[in-house]
């Protein structure tokens, strides 16, 4: 087993940073609940770096271009010290790749990581007053609709999550040789 505790630190580090910054990102475009108080604390551990990317770096409309530009460097920051790390070279196109690759990865893992929250919340708690299960119907609640104007519910048995999870963990399997 070829395993570096210090690769995996820095993987454990960048990514969970990454995860907040990606999950500011989507508070944004889905426009939840601002006071809520967990966003307030992804808004609170991502601003340092975001407010002054946004004085350079406008945002397009609802897309929060300085947290997707801090997202992308959060990722290439972590391909590039794994690479230094391991004592490796790759070529400037195949950062460009594993940083674009990785960062579409982790979101699409942050967004099965909810949709199975959701589901579970749907069935233990539904309705729940929680602002942590508020945050994620939240999240999860456009990928539902957009997924039901395809797919309608079959007498009450909503089966979105169901090609929602089929869909996330085909595109994750394209990915996954290029995430680090």
């Amino acid at each position: 087993m070829n395993s570096d505790p210090i690769v995996m630190l820095v993987k454990v580090i960048l990514n969970l940073y990454l995860f907040i910054v990606l999950l500011r990102l989507i508070l944004q475009l889905t426009r939840a609940d601002f006071y809520n108080p967990i966003s307030q604390g992804i808004v609170k551990a991502t601003s340092p770096i975001i407010l002054p990317l946004r004085k350079v770096i406008p945002a397009i409309g609802r897309l929060d271009t300085a947290s997707l530009v801090l997202a992308l460097a959060v990722q290439f920051l972590t391909v590039a010290l794994i690479v230094f790390i391991k004592g490796g070279a790759l070529a400037p196109v195949s950062y460009v790749i594993y940083t674009v690759a990785g960062t579409l990865y982790h979101l699409l893992d942050l967004y099965f990581w909810a949709m199975l929250i959701s589901v579970i919340l749907s069935w233990v708690a539904p309705g729940a007053n929680h602002p942590g299960a508020m945050l994620v119907g939240q999240i999860t609640e456009p990928l539902y609709r957009a997924c039901q104007r395809v797919i309608p519910t079959l007498g009450g048995l909503d089966l979105s999550p169901i090609f929602i999870f089929l869909a996330i963990s085909f595109l994750k399997q394209i990915l996954a040789p290029y995430s680090i």
